[in-house]
């Protein structure tokens, strides 16, 4: 491709250099932070050719190239742009002071409840085995087995405030074990348990700010925002006493008064009054979600996916932790998959419809993974770029989230929706189908009406030629096409790509971020590693490897073409924790070790340690197919890519 050609068109296409902020990049996307959004023809950006997929995210225009691609296309980019490069921390920075208030705010509740999700969603799963099991076994409810898992199961809820506290220091900043003390604070075992409350003949009282007022010894099981806000106020007063309290006595003076300031302030102002108004919020959601006939249902099914393009849609994982925590029901993840797989039901609809062999597959990855949880390739690639599919989605969503309301069910846990959400709602398997059945239907029904495809005059039109022949020649190439597809079907001709990394092998719609999910990149699969070593797939050329040492895009001699991607928005960590052992334009054999790194500390970091191995050509193939799953060894064959019939 012509990569300062397509560096233009974007300059041109984003208002030119008086709306530039800053720009960067990282192994697959130009990531810019322009000052009016309103001034970006985004229609015009994901015509240019290269332009895999394009969207706003965290006050940034994320434009996807693909690997090998995107470095080149920056270096033009910031020429003609007249600017200097930045890096991701200086993007991040200028993207952060974009955003509003309220944004910022969403963001920081994603980013404490997102890390902790693991923890439930394995005490909910639990949870919900077990009481599927006493269903078809009721004498194991009396059995010592069960006694000992039940304690497994509720675990990480009895404890939510602790892993509460603890997410909520790392992203404040402050100390992850002063903040894991206030944790405990609030459900210290001198405090009444608040789910005792209910059957309490008295509750226990102290004065408190010299006898003032009293509050109740009553601890802070079943809340979250209390912990959140302690734990923030905890964080900023102990980086204030670094700065003030002279070092030689930092080490004792700092966590102390930091514990006995946040810990009092905590349980007479900020647990009283934070509660309070949690329960007000919770209580409204309540009462929305059980409106009669499920009005009030179906309207947060239809402005759930709105949501997730406004970037806010991370506070509902604060919102469900609060519910499982009051009443051990999450009755908002029957409506998040609702609208989820709505809008994976109303992109189907368009990848069954269109002509556009490129929209088609965009299209059709994009719906599997929206039926699996991850809405965002479904959104911003396909629907929001019609509106219609994205309406019929809203509206599909609103049914099958009505149909939820009406029926009542909930989940045991959160961070699962969509066919995954079979395993946290045991006790309702019947009316959560009948949820994702309406929604589906309807979604797609609806999108298939609407969507109405443009048809684009051919290159043969536009010179002159005439319709007829126009017409000939697509009937020409319909019939070579299927030719070819005959005569692929027995050519049998394969390339492997071997497993860079020991470790778990998974299907790439797992992967948590909407660009692999989706194949945006290409089709492939992803490692859970096992150990921190990168090697060599197949015999090939390193095409690119990224200063950070994270990602390494390598070229077999066969032409198959791998981007080995090590964890999730890792970039940020700028090359720390890894070790690049080749260089640009190496040549290597398979099992040559390519990039060590320490599994462990990047995890520790909080980043997402899944590795998405993807075959960025594959559009150049008949076929590419992942053919292992679980634990495998490195150099056994995880991908076969089936060559074109010639």
């Amino acid at each position: 491709m012509d990569y300062r050609k397509a560096a233009q068109q974007v300059y041109d296409s984003i208002g030119g250099k008086a709306n530039i902020v800053s720009a960067a990049h990282c192994a697959t996307r130009l990531r810019l932070v322009i000052a009016d959004n309103d001034k970006c023809d985004k229609e015009a950006v994901e015509n240019i050719d290269g332009v895999k997929g394009v969207f706003f995210a965290s006050g940034q225009l994320q434009i996807i190239f693909g690997t090998g691609t995107v470095n080149k296309v920056y270096d033009e980019f910031i020429r003609i742009a007249g600017i200097s490069a930045a890096t991701k921390e200086e993007v991040k920075q200028a993207a952060s002071a974009k955003t509003s208030l309220w944004k910022r705010a969403v963001k920081t509740l994603g980013d404490v409840f997102v890390p902790i999700i693991p923890a439930i969603v394995a005490s909910g799963l639990l949870m919900g085995l077990l009481e599927g099991l006493c269903k078809v076994f009721p004498a194991m409810a009396d059995s010592g087995t069960y006694t000992i898992l039940h304690l497994f199961s509720n675990a990480a809820f009895v404890f939510l405030p602790i892993l509460i506290a603890i997410s909520a220091a790392k992203v404040f900043g402050g100390n992850q074990f002063l903040g894991a003390v206030i944790g405990m604070i609030m459900i210290h075992t001198d405090l009444m348990n608040a789910w005792s409350v209910a059957g309490a003949e008295s509750i226990p009282t102290a004065d408190a700010w010299f006898g003032l007022y009293k509050i109740n010894l009553v601890g802070y099981q079943g809340h979250v925002i209390p912990v959140v806000i302690a734990v923030w106020f905890m964080s900023m007063l102990e980086k204030k006493l670094h700065k003030i309290v002279p070092e030689i006595i930092d080490l004792f003076v700092t966590p102390l008064v930091t514990v006995l300031v946040t810990g009092y302030l905590t349980l007479t102002i900020f647990g009283p009054v934070f509660s309070w108004i949690e329960n007000g919020v919770l209580s409204g959601v309540q009462w929305l979600i059980t409106l009669p006939l499920g009005i009030g249902a179906a309207l947060c099914g239809a402005v759930y996916a709105p949501t997730v393009v406004a970037g806010v849609h991370h506070m509902y994982n604060a919102l469900e932790a609060g519910l499982i925590s009051s009443n051990g029901v999450n009755t908002w993840m029957p409506i998040a998959t609702a609208a989820n797989v709505a809008q994976g039901a109303a992109a189907l609809a368009l990848a069954l419809k269109t002509r556009n062999n490129k929209l088609k597959s965009m299209a059709l990855p994009a719906s599997l993974s929206a039926f699996l949880g991850i809405t965002e390739p479904a959104i911003f690639g396909v629907n929001i770029r019609f509106m219609k599919p994205f309406v019929a989605g809203m509206i599909g969503g609103a049914c099958g989230a009505l149909v939820a309301g009406l029926t009542g069910i909930g989940a045991s846990a959160y961070g699962v929706t969509g066919l995954f959400g079979y395993l946290i709602t045991t006790d309702y398997t019947l009316q959560y189908t009948l949820v994702i059945v309406v929604a589906f239907a309807v979604a797609f029904g609806i999108s298939w009406i609407l969507f109405k495809e443009e048809r684009q005059e051919t290159a043969a039109v536009q010179n002159g030629a005439s319709a007829v022949a126009a017409g000939a020649e697509g009937t020409a190439v319909a019939k070579c096409a299927e030719t070819a597809e005959q005569a692929d079907a027995s050519d049998g001709a394969k390339d492997v790509v071997g497993c860079p990394i020991e470790g778990e092998a998974i299907p790439l719609s797992q992967v948590k971020d909407e660009t692999f999910a989706g194949g945006i990149l290409g089709k492939g699969m992803a490692i859970i590693p096992a150990q921190g070593k990168v090697f060599a797939p197949f015999d090939g050329t390193v095409e690119t490897i990224f200063p950070t040492g994270h990602a390494v895009a390598l070229k077999s001699t066969d032409g198959v073409e791998v981007l080995i991607h090590v964890g999730m928005d890792t970039v940020k960590l700028d090359g720390k924790y890894y070790t690049a052992h080749v260089k640009d334009g190496d040549a290597v054999k398979k099992g040559q070790l390519l990039v060590e790194f320490d599994k462990d500390g990047i995890a520790g970091e909080g980043y997402d340690i899944t590795t998405p191995v993807v075959i960025t050509n594959t559009d150049d193939y008949a076929d590419v197919e992942a053919v292992r799953t679980g634990m495998t060894a490195v150099g056994e064959t995880v991908i076969e890519v089936k060559k074109q019939a010639v």
